[in-house]
């Protein structure tokens, strides 16, 4: 075993030892993420030309991934990166155009603004993609819609797609509406609900598994997993996971306030409590009172910018989600629409895609109670539980 070890180059020699020596000093039951099992997915790119696509977020030990990949002498090609750019610095929606990261000197192709999938040229010399990015697990956070797009290129060009995978930080419930195929979009591509409960590597076994991407190709697919990683777990992120899920709390709110989106009320865009804040310039009840500012790569003229608006701070809410059920929240959504007087523009079109259903807003509109209304997702909830069991490579909840 000693002879094989020593075949490989003196600096790769040293990478395996740098990570063999951070994980033997990890205490027990420390979460370890698939990027950082390097012995699990090493053997699968040596000597192949690697594209990778991450972000800030694609860390091993506090070093990205692709630097840690280069110096140890792995032969990565090129980048693509997702919604908010490769470092991470973008605000949400904002196109991004190819470029070049001045880091390393590598070619960065943009997933996100017109061209959401990778095309034939962009993957000509391309042996293997390794797919890690950390997700929240909410249906409309754009992540796993780029995987989708990823895996379909890589089935159709023949190429394998290796997931590093990490938790899921909204892992421990599954809720909402299940995505009807009239409101498809790039912030819905599936019949799943808000909240799926799942990994991106669970959930990429699913698309695959299920026939869901385009045509029904299935990619060879290899899944690095999570040590330690429970589904009842509430993982707290190392890193934010974009510029506007700044904390924990923030991550948690994030299922039931991106819903606000489609709406005239305020998330707190602009401010240093995104997703901790919702208000409204002619809300009259409320404590908080705050004014959203524009905040490059963060906050690009957000709602309401410059005005001061009344509502409230959720922060001490989301401090207390562990005790509290594990279900979006509609209280918010349904008493601000009941309170504001704009009711004909209180809703854009943008909610339905977000729901992904127009029922969400018909009974609202209709004064349904946050009891009547889950009542009536239930259904679907059971029928996506006996699918995602299917998929699941950690323990589950309940």
């Amino acid at each position: 075993m000693l002879k094989a070890f020593l075949r490989y180059p003196v600096y790769l020699i040293l990478f395996f030892f740098q990570i063999f020596c951070a994980c033997s000093q990890a205490p027990a039951g420390k979460i370890i993420v698939g990027a950082e099992r390097t012995g699990e997915y090493f053997p699968l790119i040596k000597g192949k030309n690697i594209a990778i696509v991450a972000n800030h977020t694609s860390l091993i030990n506090g070093v990205h991934l692709v630097d840690s990949l280069l110096s140890a002498g792995f032969k990565v090609v090129k980048v693509f990166s997702p919604e908010h750019g490769f470092r991470g610095n973008v605000d949400a929606g904002q196109e991004i155009g190819n470029n070049t990261d001045l880091v390393t000197g590598l070619s960065v192709i943009s997933l996100y603004g017109k061209n959401k999938k990778p095309q034939a040229v962009d993957l000509e010399g391309v042996d293997v993609i390794i797919f890690d990015i950390q997700d929240v697990g909410a249906r409309f956070y754009t992540y796993i819609s780029t995987m989708t797009y990823t895996m379909e290129a890589c089935a159709e060009n023949h190429i394998p797609v290796i997931i590093l995978d990490r938790p899921n930080p909204n892992g421990f419930y599954v809720d909402g509406p299940l995505l009807e195929p009239a409101f498809i979009s790039f912030v819905g591509l599936h019949p799943v609900p808000i909240v799926h409960g799942m990994t991106v590597g669970e959930y990429a076994q699913m698309l695959n598994g299920e026939g869901w991407l385009e045509n029904g190709v299935k990619c060879k697919l290899s899944v690095i997993s999570v040590e330690n990683f429970k589904h009842s777990d509430f993982y707290e992120l190392p890193i934010k996971p974009s510029p506007n899920l700044p904390n924990k709390y923030a991550v948690y709110l994030y299922p039931s306030l991106c819903l606000f989106e489609g709406t005239i009320v305020s998330v707190g865009r602009g401010t240093d409590f995104p997703f901790q804040l919702i208000g409204h310039p002619g809300y009259a009840i409320g404590s908080y009172l705050f004014t959203p500012k524009s905040i490059p790569g963060v906050a690009t003229k957000p709602k309401y910018e410059g005005m001061t608006c009344l509502g409230q701070n959720l922060t001490d809410f989301a401090r207390d989600m562990e005790k509290l059920p594990r279900q979006l929240h509609l209280s918010w959504l349904i008493g601000y629409y009941k309170i504001l007087k704009d009711k004909e523009n209180f809703f854009d079109n943008y909610f339905e895609k977000l729901a992904g259903t127009a029922q969400l807003r018909k009974q609202i509109e209709e004064g349904w109670s946050e009891e009547q209304i889950r009542e009536t997702w239930q259904s679907g909830l059971e029928k996506f539980k006996k699918i995602r069991k299917k998929y699941l490579l950690y323990p589950d909840f309940e």
